[in-house]
């Protein structure tokens, strides 16, 4: 339950950051956020994903409402564009995100940690006039990420709001350390003492140092309605006779296509943080995301997406399940319905410093660091993909690394890189040259051919180098073996990558 609370609190401003930057109205962007809880959480197998509506689609959104009829015509395509997520997953659309590098996962994450940390400075110091969930390099107001936070420290700061903050990053980066590790307090969630903490430091400023006070406009403003009736009516509904409208239809296609790609990337993303490594099924996940989109659609909300920020403050706040999601929806829905006054207190830059520390953990020098020492061949598209999505935004960074990713192999041919033999209950995998991400997909094929009660030989003895992701599926599938009572052998040298080997008990694991 306290991952959930963190979560909620981390989505609450990012969502009516993203209804802003879209230009659509604010509590749309509360309703993808439940719809991506609850829905999604229901229907999804990830277990630490969360959805919700995604600055990734912003451009694409606002373009859409300015283009179409009416509010109501883009909730149809927001409905279209579900149906078609159920297609993609219906026809296994979900195997494309196998074939997407590591490097540029990696680097996708480093990258929103990086744009975490720059985008909430401002809200750190008190600076709230461009929207929480703006994630793109160039502002509306001209300004960049740099200009504007240079803009800012010379013309703009709030103290009150830089003292909040201040206090919070340290607590969050003490408590990472001091945190017990046995006892009640072992449960309590540094986000959650954060917040609470900032509106009490706020009601303290108000009553001996009122100049310090942070004033409304640098609050969280969620919609407060009257009762129950208005707030039925902040909820809307498509527009179903421009079902034949040409423009709602290339939306809807738009919408599809780009929501499902950031959505596979930060599903595949959240399984690489996973402490547990667990793996999502893609193409379930299609299906969670298509049906949560029709429900948005049909009841006012934005389109969603599977996001990082809110699924990486998941991850930090020791979820262990998709619980959390589910729970994370509800807060949220009980929240704007029962205490919308009391979440207007919280000052925006304690939210601001808790995603600066979640952007700090996504982004550690060490991280750098790692993928330096993997190589050139996983460096180059790690740097790439980071700069690529801090100077533009996420969808066209991820392309930019997935080309720079495809150039190191471009020259490689396809033939099958990998053979499988069996003869009786003896089986053999052997790469027959260097495997590279793009032979992920072959090598869980081959090896989801070994039967139950054999023994498997995994020849890499002819490969010079065999990339993380493969040694990856190979010790997973050898971890899984002995609960299938298969013996496997792993034979060949393929350098610092077998550093993590796997002792698997009663089975013989042999790393030559």
């Amino acid at each position: 339950m306290p991952a959930s609370i963190v979560v909620a609190l981390v989505a609450l401003p990012l969502c009516l950051g993203v209804a802003l930057a879209s230009g659509a109205p604010l509590f749309s962007g509360l309703i993808s956020g439940i719809v991506g809880g609850i829905v999604i959480g229901m229907l999804s197998k990830s277990p630490l994903s969360v959805s919700g509506p995604a600055a990734g689609l912003t451009v694409i959104v606002l373009d859409a409402i300015q283009r179409l009829p009416s509010y109501e015509a883009f909730l149809l395509a927001v409905v279209l564009a579900g149906c078609i997520q159920l297609l993609f997953s219906v026809s296994r659309g979900g195997i494309l995100s196998e074939f997407v590098p590591s490097s540029v996962i990696t680097g996708m994450l480093a990258a929103i940690g990086l744009i975490l940390i720059l985008k909430q400075f401002p809200h750190a110091i008190g600076y709230d006039a461009d929207p929480e969930g703006s994630f793109s390099f160039w502002q509306g107001d001209g300004e960049n990420t740099f200009s504007a936070i240079g803009r800012v420290l010379r013309e703009q700061i709030v103290w009150g709001a830089a003292i909040i903050a201040a206090i919070s990053l340290a607590f969050l980066f003490w408590w990472d350390h001091a945190k017990p590790k046995e006892g009640p307090l072992r449960f309590l969630p540094g986000p959650l003492v954060v917040v609470v903490g900032a509106v009490l430091i706020n009601a303290l400023f108000g009553m001996v140092a009122p100049n310090l006070q942070v004033q409304p406009s640098h609050l969280v403003s969620v919609p407060v309605a009257a009762g129950l009736g208005e707030f039925i009516g902040l909820f809307t509904t498509p527009d179903f006779g421009q079902i034949s409208n040409a423009a709602v239809w290339s939306t809807a296609v738009t919408l599809a296509i780009v929501a499902s790609l950031e959505s596979l990337l930060s599903v595949k993303a959240i399984d690489e943080i996973d402490p547990k490594r667990r793996t999502t099924d893609k193409n379930r996940e299609l299906f969670a995301q298509g049906s949560g989109n029709i429900v948005a659609g049909l009841i006012g909300g934005l389109p969603v997406t599977s996001v990082i920020v809110r699924s990486s403050a998941n991850v930090d706040a020791n979820a262990n399940s998709q619980l959390s999601t589910i729970l994370h929806g509800c807060w949220l829905l009980l929240s704007v319905l029962l205490i919308p006054a009391i979440l207007n207190l919280i000052p925006l830059s304690a939210l601001a410093a808790v995603l600066i520390a979640t952007g700090y953990k996504l982004t550690k020098p060490s991280l750098f660091t790692k993928r330096f020492k993997q190589g050139w061949t996983q460096f180059v598209p790690f740097v790439v993909t980071v700069g690529a999505i801090l100077f533009t935004d996420l969808l066209e960074g991820i392309v930019i690394g997935l080309v720079v990713g495809f150039i190191f192999v471009i020259g490689r041919n396809f033939r099958p890189a990998i053979i499988f033999v069996q003869d009786g209950d003896s089986c053999m995998i052997r790469a027959r040259r260097n495997l590279y991400f793009i032979h992920k997909y072959e090598l869980q094929k081959e090896l989801a051919k070994v039967p139950d009660n054999t023994h498997v030989l995994i020849d890499l003895s002819a490969t010079s180098y065999v990339d993380i992701d493969n040694i990856d599926i190979i010790n997973a599938f050898v971890r899984n073996a002995q609960f299938r009572n298969i013996g496997v052998i792993v034979r060949g040298d393929v350098g610092e990558q077998t550093a993590s080997k796997i002792q698997a008990p009663r089975k013989e694991v042999v790393f030559a």
